[in-house]
């Protein structure tokens, strides 16, 4: 029987947060046992841990600042964060990193969150949940500083070029996919490039309620992602990888255990 874990759900997002008894049982359901419940900002990354707390063993969560939200960054959110990180739900530093491509927060502010946020995890001895988007290289040279000292680390939601790839691989990340791989638009390159994440490196997520697999059927009239449809992404990265979907299931779920502590 496949078993899964969900490593990015944005539990606290209203479209999920107001039927969360129907997403969790949907999701047990469907194998997916547990959820990692992402933290984008303080106010946000308390109230994960508040879902954590509500349901042990079957949500655990990140605490952290998006770079979306990285202007909001001030001289106590490290202690803010770091006192969050106590309880035992928390497993991962995070969601932290660079996204040059909208630029809700200016490059300074984001590399000051970024940086600070390395440290925490550097201090605290966390893996580290991270978002990088059309910001590779100052990501790569920001994180070399750090990475050696960086207990675990995985690049959420992977959509890069092959190099990318192998850069992040060459500094021993884990790599998280969605169901960007569904996409036949979009996901070309990236049905191919997963053919390159090796076994042990290898994490799925929904990234819920965002990024609803294309491929999904039936179609949910809602069009709201969850955590019931990671089966649905597990099959596809098994059809690229050409690998028994038990296989897979598997060895991710082994991953996600050992990355997060679980």
């Amino acid at each position: 029987m496949i078993e899964l874990i969900d490593v990015g759900v944005n539990l606290t997002n209203k479209s999920l947060l107001d039927d969360l008894e129907g997403v969790i049982l949907r999701a047990q359901q469907a194998g997916v046992n547990q959820m990692v419940v992402t933290g984008t900002s303080v106010s946000d990354s308390r109230m994960a841990i508040e879902l954590s707390e509500r349901y042990p063993g079957r949500l655990v969560s990140t605490c952290g600042i998006h770079p979306h939200h990285a202007d909001e960054w001030h001289q106590r959110s490290f202690s803010e964060l770091e006192a969050l990180a106590q309880h035992r739900c928390v497993r991962a530093i995070g969601e932290a990193g660079l996204d040059f491509n909208r630029n809700y927060s200016p490059h300074p502010a984001q590399e000051t969150a970024f940086e600070q946020q390395m440290e925490l995890a550097v201090a605290l001895q966390l893996p580290l949940f991270c978002h990088q988007r059309d910001a590779h290289k100052r990501f790569v040279e920001m994180l070399a500083g750090y990475r050696d000292r960086i207990k675990r680390l995985v690049v959420h939601c992977f959509t890069d070029t092959r190099e990318a790839l192998m850069d992040y691989l060459d500094l021993d990340c884990y790599i998280g996919i969605t169901g960007w791989i569904c996409d036949e638009r979009r996901g070309l390159d990236l049905q191919q490039q997963v053919k390159l994440i090796p076994a042990d490196r290898l994490l799925l997520e929904t990234d819920a309620p965002y990024l609803l697999p294309r491929t999904l059927q039936p179609r949910p009239a809602s069009r709201i992602n969850e955590p019931a449809y990671l089966p649905h992404i597990l099959k596809n990265v098994a059809c690229h990888q050409g690998k028994p979907v038990q296989q897979l299931a598997d060895q991710c779920l082994q991953n996600s255990r050992l990355f997060f502590d679980l």
